[in-house]
């Protein structure tokens, strides 16, 4: 076992103990989940809310601050099931139900009967750490709260959630149930717990992860996790053999996309990431891991600069 693990398992709250704080007919409940809430209608707010509703069948309740993100969300995912509509992916009869399933709501206290929650916002440490306080006081006490952050430590984001660090009530059901983009055709996602995270919690994630129809990796809370630890490494190396002028754009991405047989070269992935995000991530992995082998380009630093964001601003390393 790897030492942070083994310290992560030392720590855990005592089994008794964890069965007052989190009882067997509250995890029935969180993995039956008879309702899930997501925060944030984004690309992977509204992708985690559509495959709830499409797959596990479960009603979904969308929550974001801006009626019009709402409303962008809501016709993107009519727009996607009336896509696979047409390719005979699903039926009509299916597309209907998935989207009856599509509650929006502009406020965290349309959460309050919620069994699962998963937050999905932009990679602000202090806006997730605001939206965990609020919902560890909204949501009923069986409610699993996950957040889909890419790269915020699970510990810090279950500390936000109580004032006194001995009492984990509402720490020990937060974990991190990370999706890859895009979520509808992706399989795979990460489950993170922190060091407050209870075993049934993690249980409970992973078997409504299955019942999305996705395949599980559990990680240790460490920066990066295990996709991004490694994936963004490997794209911001590549940034820097195109800045360096080690090979062109295109010459990187083929001999990727055709030496080792991945679907799409780095620089055409960090587009389709999004810049700001994989600087974001590289950041944190440089911070708080102190290692000069995560520092980010120049170049990536520059292109966030200019705003050219890859394939959702129209131009990064490709134009759109």
């Amino acid at each position: 076992m790897a030492p942070l693990a083994a310290t992560r398992h030392a720590l855990r709250v005592p089994s008794q103990l964890r069965l007052r704080l989190f009882s067997t007919s509250s995890l029935r409940a969180a993995q039956e989940v008879k309702r899930l809430g997501v925060v944030g209608a984004g690309q992977m707010g509204l992708g985690i809310a559509l495959v709830a509703a499409l797959r596990a069948q479960v009603p979904v309740t969308l929550v974001d601050s801006s009626q019009k993100s709402l409303d962008k969300g809501v016709a993107f995912a009519e727009k996607l099931l009336a896509k696979d509509v047409s390719k005979s992916r699903i039926t009509q009869e299916q597309a209907d139900a998935a989207r009856a399933l599509l509650t929006p709501a502009t406020s965290l206290d349309g959460l309050a009967d919620a069994d699962f929650v998963i937050e999905a916002v932009p990679e602000i440490p202090a806006l997730k750490f605001d939206i965990f306080s609020k919902l560890a006081q909204i949501c009923p006490q069986h409610a699993i709260l996950a957040t889909n952050t890419s790269s915020i430590s699970i510990t810090r984001i279950a500390a936000s959630t109580t004032q006194d660090p001995t009492d984990t009530t509402n720490s020990s059901r937060v974990v991190s149930t990370h999706f890859m983009n895009p979520v509808p055709i992706q399989k795979g996602v990460e489950i993170i717990s922190g060091l407050q995270t209870s075993q049934e919690t993690l249980d409970a994630a992973v078997a409504f992860c299955k019942r999305m129809g996705k395949i599980p990796s559990v990680s240790a809370d460490s920066p990066g996790f295990l996709a991004n630890r490694i994936l963004m490494p490997y794209i911001n190396e590549a940034v820097i053999c195109l800045d360096t002028g080690v090979g062109d754009r295109d010459s990187i991405d083929a001999i990727m996309k055709n030496g080792t047989n991945v679907p799409m070269g780095p620089l055409q992935l960090a587009d389709f990431i999004g810049l700001d995000t994989c600087l974001a991530i590289m950041k944190v992995l440089h911070e708080e891991t102190g290692d000069s082998k995560y520092r980010p380009g120049i170049l990536l630093r520059n292109m966030v600069d200019a705003g050219w964001l890859g394939k959702k601003s129209g131009k990064g390393f490709y134009d759109y």
